[in-house]
């Protein structure tokens, strides 16, 4: 594992990317409601990563951005490259459906107990190379040519960027994960003020977070934050919750915000007002409606990228710093220079993302043009 310096996403990927919205980053791209209209999808809610509507406005976007490089060349072969079989395999494989492209895809996850082994599979009449380790990513350029992928401009490249390019799984991960936690907090310590009770936090997130109430918070984050939100104001105890989510009583999210909403009443002003917004925001189908918390999760987010300053070693970047994955990096370089088309999708919210007008007045920047360090296995270290 080395340093290969400071980069950047948008060095190998430019503003060819889509976070949740699914608004294109490159403005010369159409917007992701005018492609709504013209496949006649409905534009609200959104639709997420693993659903068919998804795929099909990926595979619209692909084509107008094959276009935008000029010549004449069809995009022929479709590559994926990800972290997580389910989430990632569904979106490849509707994906390649949609754009009638074959295809091949890498799901890697750095495993580093166990010895080095790859696992092939097939979904929907498409191949999977299922890796325990990042650096397999050279292996699988191989693989892939004896499939008679060219890597050229007749190839399409999608790279996954939350735990795949930028803080790969099962290596990176878990900033991602504490700059998440962390903005959670920081939201709900700033609206609870002095009622904020940290092991009380501590204890619903834990508890709430695991995969056992998954079926209720649907792991989704702005989901838990509210939850937070609301046992921290002693409206409802974590117990309680905890009992009527196991005895079925309550079934899912929306069934606690309508609970929630009969007694709003008895929030304080700021709470209250804060609930009707999420409230209107989930009714009308938003997946990430506390914005509050998703613009600390930029701040949180962007706090772990670049730094340490210096001359960190490893393991502390490893441990403290969101970086980008080498193996990745080195490989969609090598492929951009020979005419593949790169194009990278974030189901991270915009509003996680994106800085706002403020912040870029003070210099921040998108997640995929913000700098910070490069880390793994590949060519010679900076």
């Amino acid at each position: 594992m080395r340093n290969y310096g400071l980069s950047s996403i948008s060095t190998f990927l430019g503003d060819n990317i889509v976070y949740r919205n699914l608004q294109p980053m490159d403005e010369r791209l159409p917007a992701f409601t005018d492609i709504a209209a013209h496949l006649g999808i409905n534009a609200t809610p959104i639709p997420r990563k693993s659903e068919p509507d998804y795929a099909r406005v990926m595979a619209n976007l692909l084509n107008h951005a094959r276009s935008l490089q000029g010549g004449s060349a069809a995009i022929q072969w479709l590559i994926y490259v990800g972290d997580t079989r389910l989430n990632d395999g569904t979106a490849f494989t509707n994906l390649c459906r949609a754009g009638g492209w074959p295809g091949i895809a890498f799901i890697g996850s750095e495993r580093q107990g166990q010895p080095a082994k790859v696992e092939m599979a097939q979904e929907g009449g498409h191949t999977l190379y299922l890796a325990n380790r990042w650096s397999m990513l050279e292996d699988f350029e191989s693989y892939c040519r004896k499939q008679g992928v060219t890597f050229d401009a007749h190839t399409a490249v999608i790279l996954d960027l939350d735990k795949t390019t930028l803080g790969a799984r099962g290596r990176n991960d878990h900033v991602i994960n504490a700059a998440r936690l962390e903005a959670v907090r920081q939201t709900v310590q700033e609206l609870l003020g002095s009622a904020f009770d940290t092991a009380g936090f501590e204890s619903s997130y834990n508890l709430l977070n695991g995969t056992e109430f998954h079926p209720f918070t649907t792991d989704n984050q702005d989901y838990l934050a509210y939850l937070c939100l609301v046992l921290g104001s002693d409206l409802f105890t974590l117990d309680g919750l905890v009992e009527d989510i196991r005895s079925g009583k309550l079934s899912c999210f929306t069934e606690f915000l309508g609970l929630v909403e009969a007694r709003v009443q008895e929030l304080p002003d700021s709470l209250g007002q804060l609930h009707e917004d999420i409230y209107s925001r989930v009714r009308a189908g938003e997946a990430t409606p506390f914005k509050a918390f998703r613009y600390n999760e930029y701040r949180t987010t962007v706090s772990r990228m670049g730094k340490p300053a210096g001359n960190a070693d490893i393991a502390t970047r490893l441990d403290q710093e969101i970086v980008i994955t080498q193996e990745v990096r080195e490989r969609a370089l090598a492929w951009q220079a020979r005419g593949a088309l790169l194009f990278g999708l974030s189901d991270k919210p915009d509003e996680a993302s994106i800085p706002s007008e403020p912040l870029v007045k003070q210099g921040y920047r998108a997640i995929h043009r913000t700098q910070t360090h490069a880390l793994g296995a590949g060519g010679d270290a900076d």
